[in-house]
């Protein structure tokens, strides 16, 4: 690492990130609306982006500064089971393309802003509706964290913000601004600015990418040595525990682990408000079908993204801080001026999706605790303006996250978000292929697979920290280690099941179905006019 700043590697970053700047103001005027005080046109960009945009929308979401950064740093530092993101990424599209589209439908006909407008109207209860909406704002704060992470690693290597002995605040200073950017331009563009923002990051990560997986393997001697350097650091024993480092092949004892990890994240990544908040804003159902078959072009760049931690072994990276890994590779083997132009990828792949998070995590509390519970009659003015508001203080706790705590707290506590939000699937999915589950029971289900996810994890420890160490822990009844989120799933499945029958042999009341059928695959020609008349149990 550096002892002085990387000037022309600042130089570089600092240009795209003004540029991204002015683009993400200028959105406003961006397919500017008459009317452009409601959830629709600032949280959703009206509803209007067509295949490309919200390709890229999708993209800049989904693939982060976090994925860019931690991915090849979890085969940096443990080899093949990192790898875990890459089938999971794969499993999730046709899973996304056999629901998505109805909600796009449902939604777009009764105008529903979040899944928990959606869980409200299908169930008629707003309890569950505020169960959903806690359970996305929780799961995505420390997401939004990570993402500031990832903003603080690219600095950390170019040699801003001083050394350890610097006061605090000259050293978050570049963290402080950056984010005081991204909060200005998410409250003046909305949606808008991190869908335009986004076409620069993509392009750039691809650039990036593709000269990594060329350039920095001849200057290596090929991916011989590259595997033959990982291999050997894996097969070394560690002394604390006397077993391997890690391993360049995943072994039998892993794979249960492995693939739990990978379909439970497969699973919840859909579940995410900012996943749902970018799908929304197209303009038709096609478009979103379109896009479940072209996003998969993200999953091969996440395979060669992937092959940079081995990379970084071979090349003779030495952090203390596994996410420094890459962002150090980069500045090791790149000129300084394209090191710049892969730091700005990174640091503009944390811009979009925090926008994007902090505005669905807005949405949620706008709509589904502010309307529901605490202004019934709001305006969509004011729904805009909370919304607004509610957006910086989303950024303003990530921030103050990322400032206080340890990363690898940040790191750990974004797993458990991701056990969390699986547990919001009955109700979702669920929900939308069938009115059979009755809402108090999908409520129990919710809460047993929270309690059970959290307790879990609880009480994994790591050689860094005692509780939260991790996501995976034995399967009860079976024995075998596997991600915790996907037991409690089952078990969340279980209860639902169990409690649907009960109540629906004692007659609990199973509360009003504001939707009908075909509701669920109208398009952009039908108009999003609720029904007048609530129906009662229309079931698909």
């Amino acid at each position: 690492m550096n002892d002085g700043v990387n000037g022309v590697a600042l130089a570089v970053f600092i240009f795209f990130f003004l540029a991204v700047t002015v683009m993400g103001f200028l959105a406003s005027r961006w397919r500017k609306a008459e009317n452009e005080q409601s959830l629709d046109e600032w949280g959703l960009g009206g509803r209007s982006f067509g295949t490309w945009v919200t390709w890229f929308l999708l993209g800049g979401d989904l693939y982060t500064a976090y994925t860019f950064v931690a991915v090849p740093a979890a085969i940096y530092a443990a080899g093949a089971a990192g790898f875990f993101a890459v089938p999971y990424t794969i499993l999730v599209y046709p899973l996304i393309f056999t629901f998505l589209p109805r909600l796009w439908s449902v939604s777009h006909k009764h105008g529903y802003v979040t899944t928990s407008d959606f869980v409200r109207g299908r169930f008629g209860s707003k309890g569950l509706s505020l169960a959903v909406a806690v359970t996305g704002i929780l799961a995505t704060m420390p997401y939004i964290a990570l993402q500031l992470v990832g903003i603080q690693a690219v600095l950390d290597v170019m040699g801003v913000g001083g050394g350890e002995d610097t006061n605090w605040f000259i050293k978050d200073l570049p963290l402080l601004i950056a984010f005081g950017v991204l909060a200005a331009y998410t409250y003046s563009s909305g949606l808008r600015a991190p869908a335009l923002i986004a076409f620069v990051k993509d392009t750039l990560i691809y650039i990036v990418i593709v000269v990594a997986i060329i350039y920095i393997p001849i200057k290596l001697g090929g991916f011989d040595d590259i595997f033959s350097a990982a291999n050997e650091k894996f097969s070394a024993t560690n002394e604390a525990t006397g077993k391997p480092v890690g391993s360049l092949v995943p072994g039998d004892a892993g794979t249960w682990t492995y693939a739990t990890l990978a379909l439970g994240s497969a699973l919840a990544l859909f579940m995410y408000p900012h996943s749902i908040t970018a799908t929304l804003s197209s303009r038709s159902r096609d478009v979103i079908r379109r896009n479940t078959t072209i996003l998969p072009l993200y999953s091969l760049m996440l395979g060669l993204l992937a092959l940079l931690g081995f990379m970084a072994i071979a090349a003779g990276v030495k952090v203390e801080n596994g996410q420094l890994a890459i962002p150090q590779l980069f500045e090791d083997m790149f000129p300084d001026w394209f090191t710049g132009v892969a730091f700005a990828a990174i640091g503009i792949g944390a811009l979009v999706p925090a926008a994007i998070m902090s505005i669905a995590a807005a949405n949620l509390f706008t709509r589904n605790i502010y309307k529901d519970f605490i202004r019934p009659d709001a305006t969509p003015a004011q729904e805009t303006k909370v919304s607004k508001l509610v957006s910086l203080l989303v950024k303003v706790g990530a921030l103050a996250f990322v400032l206080t705590m340890d990363k690898t707290v940040a790191i750990n506590f974004q797993l458990l978000g991701g056990i969390w939000i699986l547990q919001t699937m009955p109700a979702l999915v669920g929900g939308l292929f069938t009115r059979w589950f009755h809402r108090w029971a999908l409520l129990a289900g919710w809460a047993v697979g929270m309690i059970y996810g959290t307790v879990a994890a609880y009480g994994v420890a790591s050689p860094t920290q005692k509780h939260f160490g991790g996501s995976s822990k034995e399967i009860p009844g079976i024995g075998e280690i596997g991600y915790i989120g996907l037991t409690a799933f089952v078990l969340n499945v279980v209860v639902t099941v169990v409690l649907t029958f009960v109540l629906k042999a004692v007659g609990a009341p199973d509360g009003v179905d504001e939707t009908s059928p075909e509701d669920y695959t109208a398009d952009a020609g039908d108009k999003g006019v609720a029904v007048e008349l609530p129906k009662v149990g229309a079931g698909h």
